[in-house]
């Protein structure tokens, strides 16, 4: 891990039903096209969703296929504008740690994205076409002797908990992985069942799905809509009746849910100014690059790879952070796409809500990248600059490092559901489960209260 300190004059500012119904799932693809528009001239629905990111979609998708429930999805822009389009896509669970809060609720997240992928395969539909779904497994890389006593208690962790692991020796992990650089003291945590997906194609199935429920009634997007006010019922109650756009009310008789990825804390701090709640939710953008390579054919990946650093690039912001700080850190993440793009990451930093590229970030992945990959060193500049293209997102930080899903206190029937950083596609499933089933008073799949408001935001 390369950890970079950069002081900043500027303060810090700014699917689903478990899809294993067949029915369900040969219903989400008939009819609308994808890049067709579902609007609708009424205001009220059941369900009101604030944000188009893949926690969004997810949980539209979830009342849809699993309750009769009407549902409006509103975003300032349009899905995939955020977090989730910049995202590298994997579905793992190497760099994460049996025991903690976020562990429950990703593990039942992947084994719903599994099912989906094994639905579609039963349905005689391509998952990796649809979905970009590749069952690549992982590897989180150690090239010292520290590291690779780390990854070896941690492959006997992950076993414990029930995931096939094992440790790869530096031969070993060669022989995987040819194309990567090693010695005597590298070694590997391997887990075969870890995949990866294509943010855009996942969402766009997604909202496919969903619209295949507008004729019925029971669906609707309203994009380009940010969202300025709350609406609650006789004026000034406590109960929430739905969202005032910059074009129109929109109703929401049983829910209206916050799903705004790093714009949720600024949005609900506008949100709750007049309603006399004390609310503060530290949600938070953490910047981040991905660069992509297109057309790559100097060597092919087998696996997803990640180096051990990044489970401390990922911490390396802790609660207290001088917000005049700027805290930039660069980890190795490498996968190849199902269009044979080379995707390599990635950096995290505290930049408020710029989204602009920045060359020297861009310089400092190629070379971490080379450190693993040697024959990147033999690309020139000109041909990488020729034929890269970069992503840009802004993950929404949690200072405690879980995401916040939940009731808010103080108000009815207004849901929040934010701040799963860079595992939002990899929570999404899971997040969407959890806030359906605390709307409708189901019984929960996994225990929502290391998520919620109250203790956290309050």
């Amino acid at each position: 891990m390369v950890s970079i300190f950069l002081q900043s004059p500027t303060s810090l500012t700014s699917q689903s039903y478990p899809f294993s119904s067949r029915s369900s799932t040969r219903r989400t693809r008939r009819g609308a096209s994808p890049s067709l528009r579902v609007t609708a001239s009424r205001s009220s629905y059941d369900v009101v969703v604030v944000g188009g990111g893949i926690i969004g979609l997810t949980i539209a998708r979830q009342f849809l296929t699993g309750s009769d429930l009407s549902v409006a999805v509103v975003d300032k822009a349009v899905p995939c504008s955020g977090a989730t389009g910049a995202g590298q896509g994997y579905i793992w669970m190497t760099h994460k740690k049996p025991g903690t809060d976020v562990w429950d609720l990703t593990l039942r997240s992947h084994e719903l994205w599994h099912k989906l992928a094994e639905s579609l395969n039963v349905d005689g539909l391509d998952p990796e076409e649809l979905l970009g779904w590749k069952k690549t497994g992982s590897l989180l890389i150690g090239r010292t002797s520290e590291e690779c006593v780390a990854l070896k208690q941690k492959v006997h962790e992950l076993s414990e908990a029930g995931l096939r692991t094992e440790y790869l020796s530096s031969d070993e992990l060669l022989l995987k992985e040819p194309a990567v650089l090693v010695d005597d003291d590298s070694g590997a945590a391997f887990l075969p069942d870890d995949s990866q997906l294509d943010a855009h194609r996942a969402v766009a199935y997604i909202e496919k799905g969903n619209r295949e429920f507008a004729p019925e009634g029971r669906y609707a997007e309203f994009y380009h809509e940010p969202v300025i006010g709350l609406i609650r019922s006789n004026g000034r109650s406590t109960e929430v009746a739905g969202v005032q756009t910059s074009k129109r009310n929109l109703y929401g008789k049983k829910a209206t849910i916050v799903a705004a990825g790093c714009w949720s804390g600024s949005l609900m701090h506008e949100l709750l100014k007049d309603c006399n709640i004390s609310l503060d939710v530290p949600v938070k953008p953490r910047k981040g690059h991905l660069l992509v390579v297109e057309n790559f054919d100097s060597f092919h990946l087998n696996h997803g790879l990640m180096e051990a650093g990044y489970t401390n690039h990922q911490s390396a912001s802790a609660p207290g952070l001088d917000v005049e700080e700027r805290m930039l850190s660069i980890s190795m993440t490498a996968t190849m796409d199902t269009s044979g793009n080379l995707i390599l990451g990635s950096s995290r930093e505290f930049v408020g809500f710029d989204t602009e590229a920045d060359e020297f970030i861009i310089r400092c992945i190629w070379e971490r990248a080379a450190e693993f990959f040697p024959k990147l060193r033999d690309i020139s500049l000109e041909d990488f600059i020729r034929n890269r293209k970069v992503r840009v997102g802004l993950r929404p930080y949690m200072p405690d490092g879980k995401p916040v899903i939940g009731s808010v206190p103080g108000l009815q029937n207004l849901y929040l559901a934010a701040g799963h950083e860079g595992g939002g596609l990899s929570m999404a499933l899971a997040t969407a489960e959890m806030v359906t089933d605390m709307v409708l008073g189901k019984p929960e799949q996994v225990d929502s209260s290391a998520f919620g408001v109250k203790g956290r935001c309050c």
